[in-house]
């Protein structure tokens, strides 16, 4: 039976598993639209194409599928690109999928016409303009393939109008075959190997995690690894999740804005065993002088990030459940060394133990002032354990780091790559899809939530009860912090000096909004936001001048942080 462009492309989605998309219609991608009534595909309407590609990310992000979007050509095409960018930078697995102009049309011109796949090019792990309707079926099959193999990412498929409606037989592939593209997944035995020899000659590890390992759904393997070697573990701010905050070897997030005793552990560290993870500027500090003592091993599906940012001595390739599963069984075949190895590990933890003791994550409370971290504390402690966290991008994004308690992997989602004001509504919107019955947050400043703060209105058409956080301080409150630090305290265009009512504008979309200033208020108005149905704006006026604690200045070595401003 022959079938149009847009029918394949329905069809491709259900057979790549497809239930959900998020999208906004527009002229050429009508044909689709009008498709799309007749598949059991779920579209969300979101009010900004870019809030769209987020809420395909944060249901990525939190299932472990494919995100789909869908815009149209022009504008609704470039305002796509924010959220690809976002998806790109963390290893995302995304189809975004946008209308263009007729074949004909391309390169003239046309109205509502831009050259997507260029401006894309940089941002995407692949993308395609599709110029034959013989090729659709296929280009479908390799984008969702792409997306979702080696290290994740965006791929981007623009539709020309006339190809939608085009028919031609229906055929979907069976399987890829691209040449040139082959994801290492199995760990070579003999760097294995090699990796368990410098574990058991070492005195000082560390073990250093970062988002690569959520995405490879490896923290049961982490965890198993940690365990049996007592080594302590620290996270990147998109690793967080993956290991339990609260287990004894937890040193936290590490970085400009980690804890003392990680910087500490890793400045000092003999052996650095670096899981899914980069190296980015964040979290290095000064290069020369990150973990200078250390031997580094670094595990990665991809090829490309080892030796990208740092010296290297043990690469392996590979999987990451695949890697920590044969690094667990090459020292399980050691078990009788083991406990020796564990017992000379013994100063390094009371080293790092006498770190921890002596420099806390701690801040200033106040009765009289509601202090953020506070408030992220009481939301760890009356949220639930499979409570899905998500964040928009400053002071507020660096206090959830470091005082949520996250013990589960898959419910922390933040823009860590690009730093996306505006991410967190949108991504909550999408976690809220996938999962309806479980509790999504949004902690969002009072500059990142306007943004995107329309979605408010996509939340209350689709009955989807997302609670945010506002931590009102009327600033851009880490750009403000940098000024008051090293820039001799000039504000410049950083007061938000036009007071928002976020109880009228949470009524003013049919949501519920309240408002404290006291900290004697915090835990009710939780309390009462839980138990209220439907989505629920809690705005907190907190301290306007509280600093993100400890901090590592531009240009210095991580063991050099600023302890207190």
């Amino acid at each position: 039976m022959k079938k149009t462009g847009s029918q394949i492309l329905l069809e491709c989605l259900l057979r790549e598993g497809v239930d959900t998309v998020f999208g906004y219609p527009g002229g050429t991608v009508i044909n689709i639209y009008h498709d799309l009534a007749d598949y059991p595909i779920r579209h969300i309407l979101t009010r900004h194409e870019q809030a769209a590609v987020h809420a395909a990310d944060g249901y990525a992000r939190t299932t472990g599928r494919v995100g789909v979007a869908i815009a149209t050509s022009g504008p609704g095409a470039t305002n796509t690109v924010t959220g690809i960018a976002t998806a790109y930078m963390d290893s995302i697995p995304l189809v975004v999928i946008t209308g263009q102009v007729p074949t004909p049309l391309i390169g003239n011109d046309a109205f509502q016409e831009v050259d997507i796949v260029g401006i894309t090019r940089s941002i995407t792990k692949h993308n395609y303009l599709v110029q034959d309707i013989k090729d659709l079926a296929r280009i479908i099959k390799q984008a969702f393939y792409i997306a979702r193999t080696g290290r994740p990412g965006p791929v981007l498929i623009d539709f020309p109008k006339d190809i939608q409606i085009q028919s031609t037989w229906f055929e979907y592939p069976d399987k890829v075959e691209m040449r040139g593209y082959k994801p290492t997944y199995s760990g070579n035995l003999r760097q294995v190997e090699k990796a368990a020899n410098l574990i058991m000659a070492a005195r000082k590890p560390v073990i250093y995690v970062g988002g690569g390992a959520s995405g490879a759904d490896a923290s049961e393997e982490l965890l198993a690894f940690a365990e049996m070697t007592r080594i302590p573990v620290t996270t990147t701010l998109l690793g967080m999740a993956v290991f339990p905050q609260r287990h004894t070897q937890s040193l936290g997030m590490l970085g400009m804005h980690g804890t003392y005793y990680a910087n500490m552990a890793v400045t000092h560290s003999d052996l650095l065993i670096a899981v899914g993870a980069r190296f980015d500027d964040r979290v290095t500090g000064k290069i020369a002088s990150f973990a200078p003592h250390a031997k580094i091993i670094h595990i990665d599906i991809d090829p490309t990030s080892i030796k990208k940012n740092v010296r290297v001595d043990l690469p392996i390739v590979g999987d990451l459940k695949d890697v920590l599963k044969k690094l667990a069984d090459a020292l399980d075949r050691r078990s009788d060394e083991l406990p020796a190895l564990i017992h000379a590990m013994g100063p390094w933890r009371e080293e790092i133990a006498a770190w921890k003791r002596g420099y806390p994550m701690v801040y200033q409370s106040s009765d009289s002032v509601i202090k953020p971290q506070y408030v992220i504390e009481q939301l760890s402690e009356l949220c639930s354990e499979d409570a899905i966290i998500t964040t928009e991008v400053g002071q507020h994004q660096m206090w959830t780091a470091q005082f949520f308690a996250f013990s589960r992997p898959r419910t922390f989602l933040t823009s860590g790559g690009l730093g996306t004001m505006g991410y967190g509504l949108p991504a909550a919107l999408g976690a809220q899809v996938a999962f309806p019955e479980r509790q999504v947050i949004d902690i969002s400043g009072d500059g990142s939530f306007q943004m995107n703060s329309q979605e408010l209105a996509t939340l209350v058409q689709y009955g989807l009860p997302v609670k945010i956080v506002i931590l009102n301080n009327q600033y851009l409150g880490m750009v403000r912090q940098w000024q008051e630090l090293f820039f001799d305290r000039r504000y410049s265009q950083t007061p938000l000096e036009l007071p928002i009512d976020f109880v009228k504008l949470a009524e003013a979309y049919g949501a519920t909004g309240f408002s404290v200033s006291r900290p004697d208020q915090v835990r009710e108005v939780i309390c009462k936001a839980f138990e209220t149905p439907g989505p629920v704006i809690m705005e907190f006026k907190v301290d306007r001048e509280e600093n993100v604690m400890p901090m590592v200045p531009a240009g210095a070595a991580i063991n050099e942080m600023v302890l207190a401003s």
